[in-house]
């Protein structure tokens, strides 16, 4: 099945206007696109979202994608073509290849993808089409970007990794290189806990001690979960709480033993996206947002802004849509696009990777923006942050051109 289906007409005739084809009037191309999500995602639950917990989503991304939809509209029209979006959800991951290949047989080869890490993994092994793209929009895994990458699944969300290396470099400039690391002994914090690690040895950044928190006030784990205790005796000049929830972290600030900043998962966090964020066009996206989401913007909902506007700049720049020359030119140095963070971002060709900046934000205010200055790379600043080349164990960049 054609990735591009023509709604109207049984024939297919074009005018040429300065060497672009265009649909005739009574014809209309739909370019489809899906939203797919995991029904029982934690990430989602009523009292994380309710808690509005710092780096965190605030909201499923529907609106999101609908919103950079409606404001591709307008070229999208200039050239007969009409983004449509379909939202599907599951109830158990292990639904999502018969979904896809579906989806598939139907005519969809774009699919952005609101998963927990796993879910992406079941998703871009399942593919069947040679054309079908993959855009992850929330799933941070250091190891998507590595030994489990896959030559059809782009990054838009940034790795653990781009976050851990912002916040290091923050603390060097600051000269708070002692660092006290709080975390939890559950799967996703000792990802977490080991992406700061190796942070930490990039930029010089000294971790003093690592204690393990436990959530609750249970009196028998009161060296875990008692905040005094866990940061009484060391000597350091920053904590740092590794809690990918937020759920702990939002604790932390104020009630730790020493005057020092907290920083991680509240207090000072690094986050891809914040509403408070008042240059390069940023205000006016949130105000939009703002407006049809009826909440502010996080980091989450600019991956799926940013998916749609990247597949939408994509398409309409091809003269004639060629599925098996879409992706090298999304991954070429010429394909950039503004995310309204001040930078034109780019795709990491030896991982996928979307290249870009990551804020240092309190709850109100974006405090800096990494790449931070005097943090330098031969070829891109940008590459400072997450995997540079020849980093991990990812080889997708060969396999592009190799795809029928």
């Amino acid at each position: 099945m054609r990735f591009i289906r023509f709604l109207l007409g049984s024939c297919i005739l074009y005018l040429s206007v300065g060497g672009i084809s265009f649909a005739t009037a009574t014809e209309i191309q739909s370019v489809q696109i899906a939203l797919i999500e995991y029904e029982d995602d934690p990430r989602y639950k009523a009292n994380i979202i309710d808690a509005r917990y710092q780096a965190q989503p605030w909201g499923r991304l529907e609106e999101a994608v609908k919103l950079a939809i409606k404001e591709s509209r307008f070229a999208a029209q200039k050239k007969g073509l009409k983004f449509d979006l379909t939202r599907h959800e599951v109830a158990a991951l292990n639904e999502l290849p018969s979904l896809i290949n579906e989806l598939e047989a139907q005519g969809t080869y774009f699919f952005l993808l609101d998963l927990p890490g796993e879910g992406v993994q079941y998703v871009a092994s399942a593919a069947q089409h040679p054309s079908s793209l993959f855009f992850n929009l929330s799933a941070l895994d250091n190891n998507l970007r590595s030994e489990y990458c896959h030559s059809n699944l782009l990054h838009i969300a940034p790795s653990r990794k781009m976050l851990t290396d912002a916040m290091a470099q923050y603390l060097v400039s600051k000269k708070w290189k002692e660092a006290l690391v709080l975390y939890s002994d559950n799967e996703e914090d000792k990802r977490y806990l080991s992406s700061l690690q190796r942070s930490a040895k990039k930029f010089g950044l000294d971790i003093v001690s690592e204690k393990v928190f436990k959530l609750g006030n249970d009196p028998r784990d009161r060296y875990r979960n008692n905040i005094s205790l866990l940061t009484a005796k060391d000597d350091y000049d920053v904590v740092f709480v590794a809690d990918s929830k937020g759920e702990f972290a939002v604790d932390i600030p104020y009630s730790i033993v020493k005057p020092r900043p907290v920083v991680g998962a509240a207090g000072l966090v690094a986050d891809w996206w914040h509403w408070a964020w008042d240059r390069n066009g940023a205000p006016q996206v949130n105000k939009r947002f703002l407006k049809k989401g009826k909440r502010q913007m996080t980091g989450y909902d600019w991956s799926a802004w940013m998916a749609v506007k990247v597949i939408a700049e994509g398409v309409l720049r091809q003269d004639v849509f060629d599925p098996k020359n879409f992706q090298p030119m999304l991954l070429s140095s010429e394909f950039k696009v503004d995310g309204a963070k001040g930078y034109p971002l780019t795709f990491k060709p030896w991982d996928q990777q979307l290249r870009q900046p990551i804020f240092l934000t309190s709850l109100n205010r974006v405090i800096n923006r990494a790449p931070l200055e005097g943090f330098l790379h031969p070829v891109n600043n940008l590459d400072v942050l997450g995997n540079d080349q020849g980093e991990g164990q990812c080889k997708i960049s060969k396999e592009i051109g190799k795809k029928k």
